[in-house]
Formats: C-alpha cells, structure tokens, sequence
C-alpha cells in the first residue's frame, strides 16, 4: 500500500512494549522531581496524583512558582511514547489482511494525531489537545471498524471503552463541569489506553512471529 512500509521481522515490534515501560518509568522520575503545586492548592509540596494533571509535569515552573526541575523527565518521557506509538502505528495495517481507504484514514490520521501530541509542551496545550484528540478519535474508530471486520471484538470493545472515558475526559475539560475529578480521569485514560496499545502491539507481534514460522515451515518443504 502506498507509504505504508514493509512489514519488519516481528522482534522489532516489541520496541513500542518497551518505549512504553520507559515512559512510565520516566514520568515516575518527573513526578518525583516535581517541586510542588496544585490547581487547587498552590503550596501542596510535590506532586499529588489526585490534584496534579500529567501536563504539569511538563511545564517549566511548576505550580508553587518555582522551577520544574522533573520537566526533563516528563519530556523525554512524552517523546519516547510517541515516537514508540508512532512506530506502532506506522506498521498497523499489517494486522489486517485487506487494506481499504478506512485503511488509510486510520493510518495517516493517526500518525498526524501522535506528531501533534509531541507539542505538548510547546506552550500551544489546548490548541494541541483539540486538534490530536479529534484525529486520535477518528484513527481509533477507523481501527475499531478494521479490527472488528478482522475478527479481533475483544480488541474493539476494551478500546471502545477507553474511548468512553477519553470522551468523558474531554467533556470535563471543555465544560469544566467535575473538574475536580479530572486529574484521576485523567490518569484513568492514559492507562487503560497504554494497556490497549500494548495488546495491539502483542497482537501484531505473534501475527507477524507466526508468519514468519509458516514461510519458513513453506521454505523447508520445498527444499
């Protein structure tokens, strides 16, 4: 399929697994080196998982007016998610058999939608949340349509319901209606989606592992 590349040896598909640990890890460290500060309560020493968002993590003073020592860790770590997911998604359309022109939405959609989300600390956050979440959701309903034609429910069902709480995130955000509960939704949502892109990425990887298996059972039948 145009642009889309070449499936490549199915090992390397454990690289977004691994980019995503080393996100986690690396906004661990951020939160650790978070000086301190809330939307709430601006003199809350260090970072709170019920009060802070994940964003705050990524500006350069935090909260409490000081500087945000633990902003390189939640960068890099923003950075190597997205560029593990893009990765992901750059080889997705080799989980289905047939490609199409929803194929190709999900495909560019969603890489435009990832590129987005790396401005995230460029100071543009809302504009970049708005813009990366009406492409996201398009890659992901494109997904969901393609993963369930291919025989993958389970896949469709668990994104749908990350959708659901994404959907309940956003309306938060633009209404302001719960806000207090935002933060936990928040990290609510980047989890269960972290968990869906790792059951699509070790989907992939034993589709293609087992390809691979049978082209070379193939090779040694006709030798």
């Amino acid at each position: 399929m145009y642009l889309i590349p070449k499936e490549p040896h199915h090992s390397y598909l454990l690289l977004p697994v691994l980019g995503m640990g080393l996100f986690v890890i690396l906004y661990v460290l951020s939160a650790l080196n978070y000086p301190g500060g809330t939307w709430i309560d601006p003199t809350t020493p260090g970072f709170s998982f019920w009060h802070n968002y994940l964003c705050d993590l990524l500006d350069y003073k935090s909260l409490n007016g000081e500087i945000n020592s633990g902003r390189y860790y939640a960068r890099a770590a923003l950075g190597v998610l997205c560029i593990s997911l893009i990765y992901l998604w750059v080889y997705l359309p080799h989980l289905f058999q047939k490609w199409s022109w929803n194929t190709r939405l999900m495909w560019f959609s969603g890489i435009i939608a990832l590129i987005t989300t790396m401005l995230l600390s460029s100071g543009t956050h809302d504009l970049t949340i708005r813009i990366a979440g009406v492409l996201g959701a398009i890659a992901l309903l494109s997904a969901f349509a393609e993963m369930w034609k291919a025989g993958y429910p389970a896949l469709v069902k668990f994104g749908f319901v990350c959708l659901f709480i994404f959907l309940g995130n956003y309306y938060i955000y633009e209404t302001g209606e719960g806000l207090y509960s935002l933060p936990v939704i928040q990290k609510v949502t980047f989890s269960g989606f972290i968990a869906w892109f790792i059951w699509v990425d070790l989907k992939l990887y034993r589709m293609l592992k087992n390809r691979t298996k049978q082209q070379h059972i193939s090779q040694d039948r006709l030798a």
